[in-house]
């Protein structure tokens, strides 16, 4: 189903995500201009997780209360991306104190992949098809 236009931008920052999801699994292939070290993978993490992620994550659970209340469905898989967002968020946290580095970030990665799997082929999809006119207010700043 093609992507209503107040998810565009969503779904972009997701396409960005999974990148990073495939540069730091463990088994990840050398790309160009990307270090393979852990320290620098660890590096690139936080600057995604500052300049992206967090700022994704805010607009989405700004979408989850706009929707919640109206779906039972959705309001039963906005609470399961919740607490996906703070689980996610721990992992991310708890690199710096992670002796398993490496392990970590793939653990990390996969567990976001999933995330954005789970939105982008389940909630999204819903969400289309149950609440297009909900999604027609919805307006993101554009700064």
């Amino acid at each position: 189903m093609r992507r209503h236009e107040t998810l565009v931008p969503l779904s972009h920052e997701h396409k960005r995500l999974l990148f990073v999801c495939r540069y730091l699994k463990k088994d990840a292939a050398p790309y160009e201009g990307f270090p393979l070290e852990t320290q620098a993978k660890l590096a690139y993490i936080v600057k995604v997780f500052q300049e992206v992620m967090v700022p994704h994550i805010q607009k989405e659970e700004y979408l989850f209360e706009a929707c919640k209340g109206k779906d039972t469905e959705l309001d039963k898989l906005i609470g399961e991306l919740m607490l996906e967002h703070q689980q996610i968020s721990r992992m991310y946290s708890a690199l710096s104190e992670n002796t398993a580095l490496e392990t970590a970030m793939d653990q990390l990665a996969r567990s976001l992949e999933d995330h954005i799997r789970k939105e982008e082929r389940i909630f999204f999809e819903q969400l289309q098809q149950k609440q297009a006119a909900l999604l027609d207010s919805i307006r993101w700043d554009k700064s």
